[in-house]
C-alpha cells in the first residue's frame, strides 16, 4: 500500500475538529501507524494573508494584511493515487489497497474553515 504524509494548515481553534473528522472518515487509512490510530504531528506557527477582491475570507477583510495563530499538521495516509478509469463511487471506497488521497483532501476541505485550504501531499517511499 502506497503512503503519503499530507501536511495541511488551520486556525488553531479548528485543528481538532478538522482530524477528529479526517481520522472518523476514515479511520484505517488517516492517521494510522501500525498498532496506533490518531497519529498527527502538530506545532504552532502564524500563517499571513490578504484577501483579494472576490474572496469571501473566514478571518479578516479584503484588502488588509492578516496574521492568524495557526497548526502546521502532518498525518500518514495510507493510499493510492487517483486512477484515471474510477467512478465517483470508487473515489470515495476505502480497502485494503488504501484510501484515495483525492477523497481525504475532498473531506479535509468540506471540513476546513478556510475557502482557501493550504495543503501539500507527499509520497513516501519504504527505504
Amino acid at each position: 500500500m502506497q503512503k503519503y504524509k499530507l501536511v495541511f494548515f488551520a486556525p488553531r481553534p479548528s485543528t481538532q475538529t478538522i482530524l477528529q473528522h479526517l481520522f472518523a472518515r476514515f479511520p484505517n487509512h488517516v492517521g494510522r501507524i501500525g498498532a496506533y490510530a490518531g497519529c498527527a504531528f502538530v506545532s504552532p506557527g502564524t500563517g499571513q494573508f490578504i484577501p483579494l477582491e472576490g474572496a469571501i475570507p473566514a478571518i479578516g477583510e479584503v484588502g488588509k494584511p492578516e496574521h492568524v495563530e495557526e497548526d502546521r499538521v502532518e498525518v500518514l495516509v495510507l493510499g493510492r493515487a487517483r486512477l484515471p478509469a474510477t467512478t465517483d463511487a470508487q473515489t470515495q471506497s476505502a480497502d485494503a489497497e488504501g484510501v484515495e488521497v483525492g477523497a481525504v483532501l475532498q473531506e479535509l476541505k468540506k471540513v476546513h474553515p478556510y475557502e482557501e485550504v493550504a495543503y501539500d501531499v507527499y509520497r513516501l517511499e519504504d527505504l
